[in-house]
């Protein structure tokens, strides 16, 4: 037995490892103890550097901690849920889950910025690198024929781009959008109100299973977890924390989607609704939304537009979305062809004023004024080494 002050502590036979060394039981054990959460989570870990140490501490060592208190001390101290871990290892083994911790490499960034953001994922299939590219599609989920065109068209449309799609896979505008994405033979990423092993809702398993093979499925919540209401709202927080940006396509006044869209603004995310039919309840949390500031899309075109400055280099061998996006910025604005030339000439890439005017085939001195009135315009910018690139 390990020797500690607390004599609640689990056998150590046949303890199951995490790859990086750490005991995933303790992992479980914090993740299920009552009454702490994430950020209290957190600040424990950061005073006692993992799991093991922190049932291992002493009560006065524990209550002094900030929010920690003597009853939640006592919570810890007291943990005798062991034999509920030991079955929850075996399930995690048996349904070929894979348990990210906050500490791992793997764990996304997004989501690490996350106050609250979990200290465990239950996960099935891989994030990789290009998934930081993500747009987030929900709404409602009785959704109209409308609402359903538009998201997986969307959801398609993005994946196309190589972007990565983000829902929920409740019923309605989520499942269309993962659709979507997977038709176009994309990623897309869902994120569970119920265990993992929970497939919700049950006609989605073959979805949950296409989405296990081709992207990432997680959850925060325990095997076996059933879709309790307040778990969704829970859930919408990851949602929009994985996400760029988060569209909404169809929602009531009163839909989850707008509590996933106010996450995304305190995330600092941007926040993009499809407007729809001022007599449809469906339409009125979209429609709202855009009242309040919301980006309106009518078109895929209008979101990559809205977050170019972070897609540029991500969609830069995407020729037809560059011109596409070139042309809606600067056709708004009074522009003649040399400029328009030269705007084209540094699209991509910030470069040398003696490159633009090789490229141009420009005399330095008219180059410098059609840079100078580019610059009057807002249209371009100056940076360090007379480097040109589009504001």
């Amino acid at each position: 037995m390990v020797e500690t002050s607390n004599p609640g502590l689990p056998l150590m036979k046949n303890t199951v490892k995490h790859h990086n060394g750490d005991d995933l039981r303790y992992w479980l054990a914090l993740n299920f103890i009552k009454d702490i959460g994430p950020v209290t989570c957190k600040r424990l870990l950061s005073v006692f550097s993992s799991p093991q140490k922190i049932f291992e501490a002493r009560l006065n060592e524990l209550k002094d901690i900030e929010d920690i208190g003597k009853s939640r001390a006592k919570n810890i101290l007291e943990f005798n849920l062991w034999n509920r871990i030991e079955k929850e290892l075996s399930a995690i083994k048996l349904k070929n889950v894979r348990i990210l911790k906050y500490t791992d490499r793997e764990y996304p960034a997004f989501l690490r910025q996350i106050d609250d953001s979990p200290i465990i994922l239950y996960t099935k299939g891989n994030f990789i690198e290009e998934d930081k590219y993500a747009i987030a599609i929900v709404g409602s989920r009785r959704m109209t024929d409308y609402g359903r065109k538009v998201a997986e068209t969307i959801a398609f449309e993005i994946a196309s781009r190589g972007l990565t799609v983000v829902s929920g896979m409740a019923r309605g505008i989520d499942t269309a959008s993962h659709k979507g994405a997977l038709k176009a033979g994309g990623r897309s990423i869902a994120v569970l109100g119920c265990g993992i092993d929970r497939p919700y809702p049950p006609e989605n398993a073959k979805l949950l299973e296409s989405l296990s093979n081709n992207g990432w499925v997680i959850s925060e919540f325990p095997i076996g977890t059933p879709p309790n209401k307040e778990n969704f709202p829970r859930r919408n927080r990851l949602i929009s924390g994985l996400s760029l940006g988060v569209l909404v396509v169809e929602a009531t006044d009163n839909s989850g989607s707008l509590i996933t869209a106010q996450y995304a603004l305190e995330q600092g995310k941007e926040v993009f609704a499809v407007p729809g039919d001022i007599t449809s309840k469906n339409s009125e949390g979209t429609n709202n939304l855009i009242q309040k500031g919301a980006k309106l899309v009518q078109k895929t075109d209008d979101i990559l537009e809205e977050l170019f400055p972070v897609l540029k280099d991500f969609l830069k061998n995407d020729r037809n979305f560059s011109e596409r996006n070139f042309l809606l910025n600067i056709d708004r604005l009074e522009i003649n062809d040399e400029e328009k030339a030269i705007c084209k000439i540094i699209e991509n890439e910030s470069k040398h004023v003696d490159i633009i005017a090789r490229e141009s085939g420009m005399s330095p001195a008219k180059l410098s004024g059609i840079l100078l009135n580019l610059e009057m315009k807002g249209i371009v910018k100056q940076i360090e080494g007379k480097r040109f690139c589009i504001s």
